[in-house]
């Protein structure tokens, strides 16, 4: 069973948000997704400044199986990006919930992240419906 963390909200796409204490957002796959792609090869991740809606395409994320789109889980800013997936995308399967996070947006309503999206309970009845 893929590890779900109850701090985290989750997209039915598979992102998972983290709201840090600064109010800004961290978005990342779910260690559900990463298991499903396999061994990550690549990432495209969004430029910082970029403005994305709630279900914006983000980037891409390519294994040795398949390619899958990343999608902005809330509206906002994307003022950070994790350079580090560059050289070492493999990173995304060992860690997928800290050092494997994909981006961080200034959002513009942080109420989306509790209204769009699934709690952990939720995101595990919605993987459990895709087995």
């Amino acid at each position: 069973m893929s590890q779900v963390l109850p701090e985290l909200r989750y997209a039915r796409s598979h992102e998972w948000a983290r709201v840090e204490d600064d109010g800004t957002v961290t978005v990342g796959i779910s260690d559900h997704a990463q298991e499903a792609l396999g061994d990550v090869v690549f990432v495209e991740l969004p430029d910082e400044g970029a403005e994305l809606a709630a279900g914006d395409e983000a980037g891409v994320v390519e294994s040795v199986k398949a390619a899958s789109d990343i999608y902005a889980p809330v509206a906002g800013t994307v003022i950070a990006t994790n350079g580090e997936l560059e050289d070492a995308p493999e990173t995304i399967n060992s860690d997928p919930y800290n050092d494997g996070w994909f981006f961080r947006l200034q959002p513009k309503d942080v109420a989306e992240v509790e209204s769009l999206l699934l709690d952990h309970e939720g995101y595990q009845a919605h993987c459990a419906e895709d087995d």
